[in-house]
């Protein structure tokens, strides 16, 4: 059975003034972090093969790429310091010599960006209100992705403990985070990238 279509999330209005066209979709599905079937695996391989040292080098000067490093600038951060998410993960496959499997919840999501160069990450969905996720400000946190009691994390990072992804988990809740710039086809191919290893069964949304 086909999930659900991604679910818009909600954007803190004095946010949404400051960084228009940030947004965030996500999705809750059935799924455990079991090991990855050797398909995703496999997956993981051919894509460790095709990063190479030019082509992380000449990824910033694509569309996507530039889009985020613009908006890390808007909200302070040097992301020759502070490295956009589809970067970092190519740096990291430079230095380790290939991308890892960890489970695949994880490989899911990493096989996502890579893809798309938009982030999704993994929550428990057990942690996440029905009324779903969204983008606001929380003191000096910043700004942080969450429902509207509950932070989830910050924007652009991992998710806290009492959110993330356990052995225990039975339901993932899936989001993506795109910003001006990016299409919103690219923001739901994400989702979908990181949703179909999770359900073999699912179709496009």
């Amino acid at each position: 059975m086909a999930p659900a279509a991604p679910q818009p999330g909600f954007v803190d209005p004095l946010v949404a003034e400051e960084f228009p066209g940030l947004r965030l979709r996500w999705i809750t599905i059935p799924a455990r972090p079991g090991p990855s079937p050797p398909a995703l695996r496999a997956q993981l391989r051919d894509l460790s093969n095709r990063y190479r040292g030019a082509g992380v080098v000449t990824m910033r000067t694509k569309p996507i790429p530039q889009a985020f490093r613009a908006f890390f600038r808007q909200i302070g951060l040097d992301p020759d310091v502070h490295r956009i998410p589809s970067e970092a993960v190519a740096v990291a496959r430079l230095v380790q010599g290939g991308f890892s499997s960890v489970n695949v919840v994880a490989d899911a999501c990493l096989v996502a960006l890579i893809e798309t160069g938009i982030p999704v990450w993994a929550l428990d969905g057990a942690r996440v209100h029905d009324g779903g996720l969204g983008i606001r400000v929380a003191g000096a946190a910043g700004l942080v992705v969450g429902d509207g009691d509950v932070t989830c994390g910050a924007l652009f990072g991992d998710p806290v403990p009492a959110c993330a992804v356990t052995p225990r988990t039975q339901r993932v809740t899936l989001f993506a985070v795109a910003v001006d710039g990016v299409p919103e086809i690219h923001l739901e191919e994400a989702l979908w990238l990181a949703a179909d290893p999770l359900a073999p069964t699912s179709h496009r949304f």
